[in-house]
């Protein structure tokens, strides 16, 4: 899927406060189109809610940030339509009920029905089903995602899954709106070192194709990626929250509960604008 138009990323001085404080604050960093972006920090310190500010579903209080050209936080709803979220647990989870033909075929028609042009509607019936076939064709082989290795084909629930198979899932179903930008979160989450590899090998070449993704991660990959740090560090060097909680790793469960309820909500508000 190499369209070659990714989205170019800056933000300078770009912060959110909440009721307790900073949620991310003065973040900085500049990237160019097609670039792999790994947001790394402590447990609680405002990287989901960045993730979702930087693709147009969280409104931002301070500095400013842009994708593909259009600011933020004045142009939310055009960030939104050139922008994609691939997994973000508690904010758009793959349903454990359907099966992966069955959570495809779904994203297809919504994709059909209501991101396309006009136009296309006025299509052909056949020739709509043949640039469908084409586009999940692309986006299955671009996530490395090969149903005929899942356990039961196509016909596998997506409740037994991997959690490596539900990433390759999660972004082949993103990368059916063709986006400009990709988010993931907790990219590594729970994975061995092997898939771990293979999740940043992925990314890559997502971002190789000329999409921009923006990935969550504990770990940054060791090279290839611009990296974006939230949190702030103590005297002793210790990495805190941006609320001083905790060494890094260690902030307690509530933030990082707050912090995805937050997004949550976020997700919900940012589509009703």
């Amino acid at each position: 899927m190499a369209h070659g138009r990714g989205a170019a990323v800056s933000a300078a001085d770009f912060g959110l406060r909440g009721p307790r404080g900073p949620v991310f604050d003065r973040v900085g960093f500049t990237a160019g189109a097609g670039s792999l972006i790994a947001v790394t920090g402590p447990s609680g310190s405002g990287r989901t809610c960045l993730l979702l500010a930087l693709t147009g579903r969280m409104k931002a209080g301070s500095g400013h940030a842009e994708v593909a050209g259009h600011p933020l936080p004045e142009r939310l709803a055009a960030v939104r339509r050139i922008t994609a979220l691939g997994p973000v647990p508690g904010v758009n989870d793959l349903d454990p009920a359907l099966t992966v033909t069955e959570q495809l075929r779904e994203r297809v028609l919504l994709q059909r029905r209501f991101d396309g042009p006009l136009r296309t509607l006025l299509r052909p019936r056949r020739e709509r089903a043949a640039a469908s076939r084409e586009r999940l064709e692309a986006a299955l082989d671009t996530a490395g995602l090969d149903l005929d290795a899942l356990p039961r084909g196509g016909r596998t629930a997506v409740r037994d899954l991997g959690r490596l198979e539900e990433l390759r899932l999660s972004m082949a179903l993103a990368l059916l709106g063709e986006p400009r930008l990709v988010a993931v979160d907790d990219v590594d989450l729970k994975l061995s070192e092997t898939e771990r590899a293979a999740a940043w090998e992925l990314l890559r070449a997502v971002a190789d194709g000329g999409t921009t993704v923006l990935a969550v991660c504990s770990e940054p990959p060791p090279e290839g990626a611009v990296v974006v740090r939230t949190g702030a560090a103590r005297p002793d060097g210790a990495q805190t929250g941006p609320d001083g909680t905790g060494p890094s790793g260690d902030a307690p469960e509530d933030d990082e509960t707050d912090e995805k309820e937050g997004a949550e909500d976020a997700l919900a508000e940012a589509s009703r604008a």
